[in-house]
């Protein structure tokens, strides 16, 4: 496996995993044909990227792109200290470790930018991730109620954050 950040080469991988993960799992934000993204605007938006302020990286295994997470840290000074992530990983790849090592990368590109905190959203009933992160040092701050419609279902969301 290698996480390597995401530049605007892997934008068509990019984009077909996220395509993927909208149709695989109800844990992303988006439902499948929501995304309105063309190949074009991906390149785009991974070509704008500023390491400084905010980072993709990906899990690639055999040359294909199987997970990610982004990172967006605050742009007002009182708050360029903290950083909000989200990942993703395909349903056949979970379980083996991913979460671990994209998030040990996190660590590592917040310590380089002086950002003392990462923080996340994470749906309650998504006890796999929530021990991911709490493995990896995230622990529940608050709960964010009725906070995702799914299939006509409120869910609630634990915030998470870590102070490095």
């Amino acid at each position: 496996m290698k996480i390597k950040k995401l530049t605007s080469a892997d934008s068509f991988g990019f984009l077909n995993l996220l395509l993927t993960l909208d149709n695989e799992t109800k844990f992303m934000m988006l439902e499948p044909n929501e995304r309105n993204v063309s190949s074009e605007d991906m390149t785009l938006r991974l070509s704008k990227i500023d390491e400084t302020n905010s980072v993709l990286f990906g899990a690639f295994d055999d040359g294909n792109l199987v997970g990610y997470v982004n990172v967006l840290r605050g742009d007002a000074n009182r708050i360029r200290h903290s950083a909000y992530i989200a990942m993703g990983i395909l349903l056949s790849y979970t379980g083996q470790g991913i979460g671990k090592l994209l998030l040990n990368k996190v660590d590592e590109w917040a310590r380089k930018y002086g950002v003392t905190r990462l923080e996340l959203t994470v749906m309650a009933h998504n006890e796999n991730a929530i021990k991911l992160y709490e493995k990896m040092g995230f622990n529940k701050e608050g709960i964010k109620k009725n906070s995702i419609l799914i299939d006509g279902n409120y869910i609630d969301e634990y915030y998470m954050g870590k102070i490095l």
